[in-house]
């Protein structure tokens, strides 16, 4: 059994993890999470947002109660119990473990777990803090970002055991081309919305040339995608408008902000004079994570890279790292995969990690947090 392991069970927390749904209320999950580290001797605190937090060391306190500043050196472990529908049966064959959540995020979730239960961070602190809603309206990340400060973070995803120092931003914006609407026989081409897309679509094809920002050493280039567009009725009338959705992956120094704000500008800007269009984040007041890198040499960084021996490089996905890099050095790391060779892997029907991976991830993190405190 390995050192990260030895008093807790990371198998069977594991497969009940898996066969716990979560896809559309993380209640149950969340009362395993509760219980595991309560009969562990760490009964955690349930925030207002749903976040499950627990600490331990000289600063727990601190944290739970928010009553001070916890004590330092305090290093957050964060990953996410929900899922994306729909949830998919727990199998294991001997290593190997299918099933909604395998990797994203319930093996990250259980080899954090062990590294938190295994550590003891003597006048440090170490926080567990885990969000119920990663995979919709991240509110809880961001909630958390605001009350916790700490040194360092370590979020976890499917990485492949790599040290990941960066993510692209995500966010999602509508666009409404408006027109006159009428019967199919009258409306002149200028004025129907539908064909007025196509200029928006052309001026979205130009936009990262015009006015995007450069290319991250780390990211690569923003990715600016058309994904759903929605309009019209009835096919012999032409509606007054129409609504085209964009997803945005971000790299710095962009934002979900001022990205929303430089696409109004760019789009009126190329779009004819007749043709009205507006730009609208979707769910404005959900928070949508910004595009961050964490300077690979960060103590964190090379404490973990050194006890896993991954590589040090770009995370695929967006992540609720975003919400914390910005006041700490941040890394995304775990066991299992966003896709291989075959195809996707987090979020498809086929979701799988190894039991080795996540024991190595385990043993990585907990060899880490020796080497910071």
């Amino acid at each position: 059994m390995s050192e990260a392991t030895a008093d807790f069970d990371i198998e069977s927390f594991h497969a009940e993890a898996v066969k716990t749904p979560s896809h559309e209320s993380v209640d149950e999950m969340r009362a395993l999470l509760v219980e595991t580290l309560t009969d562990a001797g760490y009964p955690p605190r349930v925030d207002d947002h749903g976040n499950i937090v627990a600490s331990r060391g000289a600063g727990q306190a601190a944290v739970c109660d928010e009553a001070a500043a916890p004590t330092h050196p305090h290093i957050v472990l964060n990953t996410h119990i929900d899922t994306v529908a729909p949830h998919v049966s727990y199998e294991r064959d001997g290593d190997t473990v299918r099933g909604r959540g395998a990797c994203d995020a319930k093996g990250p979730l259980a080899a954090l777990l062990a590294a938190f239960l295994q550590t003891n961070p003597g006048e440090g602190t170490l926080t567990l803090a885990i969000t119920p809603d990663e995979e919709t309206t991240q509110t809880g990340a961001a909630a958390l970002a605001d009350r916790l400060s700490a040194d360092g973070y370590i979020v976890g995803e499917p990485t492949d055991l790599d040290v990941c120092v960066a993510a692209r931003g995500q966010c999602e914006v509508a666009i409404t081309v408006s027109g006159v609407g009428g019967h199919a026989a009258s409306v002149p081409a200028d004025d129907n919305p539908i064909v007025r897309l196509k200029h928006v679509l052309t001026a979205l094809e130009e936009y990262d040339t015009a006015v995007g920002p450069d290319s991250d050493d780390l990211l690569g280039d923003p990715k600016l995608t058309p994904t759903v567009v929605a309009g019209g009725d009835t096919p012999n009338r032409v509606p007054d408008q129409c609504r085209l959705t964009v997803d945005r992956r971000s790299v710095p120094p962009e934002t979900s902000e001022t990205f929303a704000e430089s696409l109004t500008t760019h789009l009126t800007a190329a779009t004819p004079d007749r043709q009205a269009v507006t730009v609208e984040r979707i769910d404005p007041d959900t928070p949508f994570p910004d595009p961050f890198v964490t300077d690979s040499n960060a103590t964190v960084v090379d404490a973990l890279q050194a006890a896993s021996g991954g590589d040090v490089r770009a995370f695929g996905a967006a992540t609720e790292a975003s919400y914390f890099a910005p006041t700490a050095p941040t890394v995304v790391f775990g066991p299992g995969v966003l896709a291989d060779e075959e195809g996707g892997v987090a979020h498809a029907s086929r979701e799988y990690v190894r039991i080795s991976d996540i024991r190595a991830a385990a043993d990585a993190v907990a060899t880490s947090l020796k080497t910071l405190y």
